[in-house]
Parts: structure tokens; C-alpha cells; sequence
């Protein structure tokens, strides 16, 4: 009997301790990654952004909400919010009281589809399977039905009142004691909701740093700004993988964009342009996949320099 059932029990052992383990802990292991970017004219001074993303807010998360207070104590330059803020209809106090904090320093943001919807549970395989067949969010799929609308506007109104700067579908400034930043952003592409005709051209003329920003890095979106010439792309949506394999990495993005970049500093190429890409992790996950393996919640501080 020990021989015939041993090595069952101890898998099934081994994958109790590790849902326990990502379930338990790792979800809620916040941690900062920071990043150092040369993308700025010779001369000017470092900037340093935050960028938060796919926090996912869900009633009682706590300890997240406080820990996404205390990044205020980094006194960045300005705020990026990559979206996904919510998932919980009744989330967005809890969400706004999490950014408050953050509030007081200019910043700008754009929404991604969990913004606008509430989740569904889902079949994790599911996302195996839509990879293989090249099939991401409505990007090959039928339209969501029945699916549970978000009061996001909340959200929108609070961020415009503290001065944050909306992109969907649209460009803004932000002044910061004699710099100008020029910002051009998009609705999420995961939902079809990218309108990149509205916003292009390219960096804007007499600003002294253009910035690109999108909630989900899918292809279309990156070749677009790249090839308009914008020199960092900022971007979220991937949950870095959100269940990955030590020493291997993740086994999906649910985008286009390959694995290799599923977080991180990299580079994006298109009609003979080249940007630096960062995509972050997120903090947060899904309400009906609280789980995160050997891929830790996150923000991301960004120093930007000059360029070599």
C-alpha cells in the first residue's frame, strides 16, 4: 500500500503546499521593482514615475490598500495608473482611499476592461487554450454577455478632480516645475476599445518628453506608438504571468505579446523605430484567482535619464 500510493500523496502534498503557499502568502508579498530608463533629452534631470497597475481592488484587501498608501513616501515625480483598479462593483471606495495618498502628485492613467466589467469565473486552462488557438480577450472571441458593469465613472470623476489626467483615447499634458510631459494614451485594446486613429501623429512638438500608455500590450498597440517614434511605452494587463514556473517564467499573457516581455524593461521594434517597453506585473489578481506563483504583486518606480 505505502509503495502504490506514496508518490500520488506526495504530489498531491507537494500542490496543497503550493496553492497554499501562492494563495496565502505570495499574493499579498508586495513588493517594488524599480528601473532605470535612458530615454530623456541630454541636460535635463531625472524623473522618477510610479507606475501602478492591475491592483483589482476587492472589499476588505487591507493590508494592499495600505501598502498602496505608503508608496506616496517615494515622493515620484508623477503617477501612471495602467488600469484594472477594480474588481468588485462594490471596490471603488476602497480603491480611491488606497490611491488617495497617491492623489496629491500629478498623474494620469487609462481603464482596462475590469475597470468596466466586473470578472466571471473562468477556467484557468482557458487561457492555455486561447493561446495556442491565437485567441486573446474579444480579439477572436464571441462579445461578453451578461456580464456585470462596473461603476467606473466614479473612479474617472475622483481622478479628474485630484487633477489626474485621463487617456483613453486621448493625449494630455502634465507640467512639473518647468518640464512638460506629453502623454498619448489608449482605451484597452483586450476589449476592442483602442482608437488609435484619434490620437495619432506622433510625440507632440515642444514638450520636453513624449510617454505612450495602454492598459493591455498587445501588438497593434505597441507597433503603433513605436512606429510614431514615442520613446517608452507604458503598459499593464499581463499579471506578469501570474502563475509561473521558477526558473522557466510565464506560460501566458493573455495578449499577442510573447512571454519574454511579459514584465519588465524591453525594447519593442516597428518600421524601423525602437521604444522601451515596461510592463507591469500589477499588484492585484482576478477576485475568483487570488493566487500568484513566482510571480510576486508589484509596482514600479522608473527613473528616467538622459539618453547615453
Amino acid at each position: 500500500m505505502r509503495a502504490r500510493y506514496g508518490v500520488p500523496l506526495t504530489l498531491t502534498a507537494a500542490g496543497a503546499a503550493g496553492l497554499a503557499y501562492a494563495a496565502g502568502f505570495e499574493v499579498r508579498s508586495f513588493r517594488l521593482r524599480r528601473v532605470t530608463v535612458p530615454v530623456l533629452p541630454r541636460g535635463m534631470r531625472p524623473l522618477r514615475v510610479l507606475q501602478v497597475s492591475d491592483i483589482h481592488m476587492v472589499s476588505g484587501q487591507r493590508k494592499k490598500q495600505r501598502w498602496l498608501q505608503s508608496l506616496a513616501g517615494l515622493r515620484p515625480d508623477f503617477v501612471i495608473n495602467t488600469g484594472d483598479n477594480l474588481s468588485d462593483t462594490e471596490g471603488v471606495p476602497e480603491a480611491l482611499d488606497a490611491l488617495g495618498p497617491l492623489m496629491e502628485f500629478p498623474g494620469a492613467y487609462v481603464f482596462g476592461s475590469n475597470d468596466y466589467y466586473g470578472p466571471k469565473l473562468r477556467n484557468p486552462a482557458r487561457y492555455l487554450i486561447e493561446r495556442t488557438q491565437g485567441r486573446h480577450g474579444l480579439n477572436g472571441n464571441a462579445p461578453a454577455v451578461g456580464v456585470v458593469h462596473n461603476p467606473w465613472e466614479e473612479l474617472r470623476d475622483a481622478f479628474d478632480a485630484a487633477g489626474w489626467v485621463g487617456l483613453s483615447n486621448s493625449r494630455g499634458r502634465l507640467k512639473l516645475e518647468g518640464i512638460e510631459i506629453a502623454l498619448t494614451g489608449l482605451d484597452d485594446p483586450h476589449i476592442k476599445r483602442d482608437r488609435y486613429a484619434e490620437v495619432a501623429g506622433g510625440p507632440e512638438s515642444g514638450a520636453d518628453l513624449s510617454l505612450a500608455v495602454v492598459h493591455a500590450p498587445y501588438l497593434r498597440s505597441l507597433d503603433a506608438f513605436t512606429a510614431d517614434g514615442y520613446p517608452l511605452i507604458l503598459a499593464g494587463h499581463t499579471h506578469g504571468g501570474q502563475l509561473c514556473i521558477p526558473f522557466y517564467g510565464a506560460l501566458v499573457t493573455n495578449c499577442d505579446i510573447d512571454t519574454d516581455r511579459v514584465k519588465g524593461l524591453s525594447t519593442h521594434t516597428a518600421a524601423g523605430h525602437t521604444s522601451y517597453l515596461h510592463v507591469s506585473a500589477g499588484c492585484g489578481t482576478n477576485r475568483y484567482t487570488p493566487v500568484r506563483f513566482a510571480c510576486p504583486p508589484e509596482a514600479t518606480l522608473l527613473t528616467l535619464t538622459a539618453r547615453d
